[in-house]
């Protein structure tokens, strides 16, 4: 961006802007079973900037809310952090050409074993700008019944546990810091303030 341009987003609407800046080189540093590392050289500036950062596929998550005003929980073990954390029906949007609703209301099915008449886009984010390219999309589902056919867990989802608890604990746990799951934190908290 020129002066001008970076002066201005000083003044202009408060908004992310796209800005890619040229690639001189890209590679593969490693392939992993379901994320790469990639590193890429960019032209920046008067100069060249070099960064890895984790390609991702992207994901989605759902706050589901059932018509006691609770909210779907699920604990499950993540071997990263070595802990089983209380978590949204989430996942991958690891099927190409997916949209992010359509992975949504899959998931929901696959964790939680339910499908949902009513779903509202709550907040799209980037969990780690500066790490890895990942989005994920977050919705609110209502209107909930049970799914057609219950889903197969295995590995780590075959000890999900699933809880109902009312959202303003839920949103007390978050506040309090006894609950620390990325998208669960932002999902509740956004839902807090549309008043949805």
């Amino acid at each position: 961006m020129t002066p001008d341009e970076l002066a201005g987003l000083a003044r202009g609407e408060l908004a992310d802007v796209r800005d890619p800046a040229p690639v001189l080189e890209r590679e593969t540093v490693f392939e992993g079973r379901v994320w790469n590392v990639r590193r890429d050289t960019v032209a920046f500036g008067d100069g060249r900037l070099v960064r890895e950062y984790l390609e991702h596929t992207g994901a989605v998550g759902v706050l589901a809310v059932d018509d006691d005003d609770r909210v779907l929980l699920i604990n499950q073990y993540r071997q990263p952090i070595a802990e089983r954390d209380w978590e949204l029906p989430a996942g991958l949007l690891d099927v190409p050409g997916e949209d992010p609703l359509v992975a949504a209301q899959r998931e929901l099915a696959e964790e939680a074993d339910l499908v949902a008449a009513d779903w509202t886009p709550l907040v799209s984010f980037h969990p780690s700008p500066g790490g890895s390219d990942e989005i994920i999309h977050l919705y609110r589902a209502r209107g909930l019944t049970a799914a057609p056919h219950p889903h197969e867990r295995t590995d780590e989802e075959a000890q999900i546990v699933v809880r109902w608890v009312p959202r303003a604990e839920v949103l007390a746990a978050a506040l309090d810091g006894r609950l620390r799951n990325g998208p669960l934190l932002i999902a509740v908290l956004a839902a807090h303030a549309r008043g949805v």
